[in-house]
């Protein structure tokens, strides 16, 4: 997630206002893998390219291959990176295809990744994307404008129960079944389209009292809407094992997340494999079972007083870090092929039949 200025301002120039969260922590963290000539770092959420020309700038060795799903996002970076000719590499594609992409342009292991998740400043801010809740707008929500499902598809097709799922699961809004019995009701009228007439229906059904120490209240039921679009956690629960795997040895993860969903999907990576996989009660442990990760950061680190004033949208950033110290363990990787696979039938099992392929 990157920060813009509140001042008025074309795309064009978007890339010249933005402010990367934790830019230089996130430099440093990476710098002790990317110091050698031809290290690579994937930046797995490019944006508009904040972190890779921190990253270009100050370690002239590394080279970094960008991946983003925004086509604009793209542009706008390939033109502001422009200058740093083959050091820069630009990928449209989603990040969960890290392997792919890695044995494409990188052709072995990297030294460094960075994910920074979440919605963009240039999402944001581009009025007609329909991610603020602050400004009417078409109900699009697509991070890649090119793929098919919008936030008015899943508001005017998905049934009640499934409103009120993704609600509750990628919003945690506790008024998730009345908003979804308002949403159905309404389109029964006409379909939604338009931002502007969601946020004063969740005005009107979400109650005062909470409305006074709840925040905004448009801003979980966007947030679900938001991540039902573009499958960001099913995408992050497929890209951070993935993302590890494409690690080599004393190379660095680092990613910053902006709410409780993705940080624990986070966490749970890291922490499979900062943790002994040895079972109790062994007498010693064999090497297969030591961890193959070193956490780089106590917990998940948060913006101190001097990034908040610099940069507001930083207040919910939380950034976690790890070092590979060792190749995965072939059981934690079938293990981890598994989870995922089941956790995909599962997801997929549960989901409104109807909707189309968002990838």
């Amino acid at each position: 997630m990157n920060a813009t200025e509140d001042r008025p301002g074309t795309t064009g120039d978007a890339a010249d206002r933005h402010l990367p969260v934790l830019l230089q922590r996130c430099v440093d963290l990476l710098a002790p893998a990317l110091a050698e000539p031809g290290s690579v770092l994937v930046d797995c959420t490019l944006g508009m390219g904040g972190h890779t020309e921190a990253v270009l700038e100050q370690l002239p060795g590394a080279r970094v291959i960008g991946i983003d799903r925004d086509p604009q996002a793209l542009a706008l970076a390939g033109a502001r990176l422009a200058r740093f000719g083959d050091r820069f590499t630009p990928v449209h594609a989603v990040y969960d295809e890290i392997t792919e992409v890695v044995d494409e342009h990188a052709g072995g292991a990297v030294q460094g990744v960075l994910m920074d998740l979440g919605v963009s400043s240039l999402q944001l801010d581009e009025a007609d994307r329909g991610f603020a809740y602050a400004q009417d707008a078409p109900l699009d929500m697509r991070m890649d404008s090119t793929q098919g499902l919008t936030a008015a598809d899943v508001l005017n097709t998905y049934d009640e129960r499934d409103l009120a799922r993704i609600l509750r699961e990628y919003g945690e809004e506790r008024f998730a079944g009345k908003i979804a019995r308002a949403v159905v009701r309404r389109r029964a009228e006409r379909p939604w389209d338009r931002s502007g007439e969601l946020v004063d229906l969740l005005r009107a059904t979400i109650p005062a009292a909470t409305r006074k120490t709840g925040g905004h209240p448009a801003k979980r039921t966007f947030q679900a809407l938001r991540i039902e679009v573009n499958g960001e956690l099913e995408v992050l629960e497929r890209a951070v094992p993935a993302a590890i795997e494409a690690l080599a040895v004393d190379g660095r993860i680092v990613v910053e997340s902006y709410q409780s969903l993705e940080d624990r999907i986070v966490k749970r990576a890291i922490a499979q494999g900062t943790t002994s996989s040895a079972p109790p009660g062994l007498p010693v442990e064999p090497e297969t079972h030591t961890p193959y990760l070193e956490a780089l950061t106590r917990g998940a680190e948060e913006a101190d007083a001097q990034e908040l004033e610099r940069n507001p949208r930083s207040a919910s950033v939380r950034l976690r870090a790890a070092r590979r110290l060792r190749p995965t363990p072939e059981h934690l990787v079938d293990r981890g092929a598994r989870h995922q696979t089941q956790h995909q039938i599962q997801h997929h099992a549960g989901k409104h039949t109807g909707k189309e392929d968002r990838r």
